[in-house]
């Protein structure tokens, strides 16, 4: 057994920092002692019912810590999947902004035609026939003002999405800088941060 190896065994064993591997080693002590002792059997039973609770609050240490352990792991797989969710709506966002780009440049091509056209539509309205020619000046209008109002949408849309995609930025950071400190804590510190319990508590349920 490497020194990793024991580390991991005495971290294991003391999950509380409250001295379990001392209490290990003075239980096997007592138990060499009570091997080799000459005591009544009165005080013999007396001393084997206290190495026998010594190692059931030992057993219940060591209980408590894996689960601590697994608990962790729970969380660090919920934060994990979380991560992996929101780079994807970010995707998403991104791919939804592109094609709102496209439309913009779209309709401001459009916009652009339907001037020409209203140009056009201003010297054709200076020739004969002006009655005709004037009802086609007023649909060319017509359609540019639904052309306006269509970009006014797509500009109040595109504006929505920027503020929507900087509020997911800043979640994104808050909840990066989240992990990023839960994984700088090392276990030693989950578990010095773990109350000493006199009984087994409930597991907490993990909230995905």
């Amino acid at each position: 057994m490497n020194d990793e190896d024991v580390i991991k065994r005495r971290l294991l064993i003391d999950g509380d920092g409250t001295g379990d591997d001392r209490r290990l080693n003075a239980l096997q002590k007592n138990i060499i002692k009570w091997c080799s002792s000459t005591d009544s059997q009165e005080e013999s039973q007396l001393s084997l019912d206290g190495m026998l609770a010594q190692l059931s609050h030992c057993e219940f240490t060591v209980k408590k810590s894996r689960r601590v352990a697994k608990m962790n792991a729970i969380e660090l797989q919920n934060y994990q999947d979380l991560s992996k969710k929101i780079k994807q709506d970010i995707e998403e966002e991104r791919k939804m902004i592109e094609n709102t780009k496209t439309a913009l440049i779209e309709a401001k091509i459009v916009r652009k035609n339907k001037m020409e056209c209203d140009i056009l539509g201003k010297v054709i309205n200076e020739q004969p026939d002006r009655i005709e020619t004037g009802k086609k000046l007023d649909q060319l209008k017509n359609e540019l003002k639904n052309l306006k109002k269509c970009r006014t949408q797509i500009e109040k849309k595109m504006m929505q999405r920027r503020q929507q995609f900087y509020a997911l930025v800043v979640t994104i950071q808050q909840l990066r800088d989240i992990v990023e400190e839960d994984d700088s804590i090392t276990p030693t510190e989950v578990i010095n941060d773990e109350p000493m319990e006199d009984e087994e508590t409930t597991p907490v349920s993990t909230v995905t």
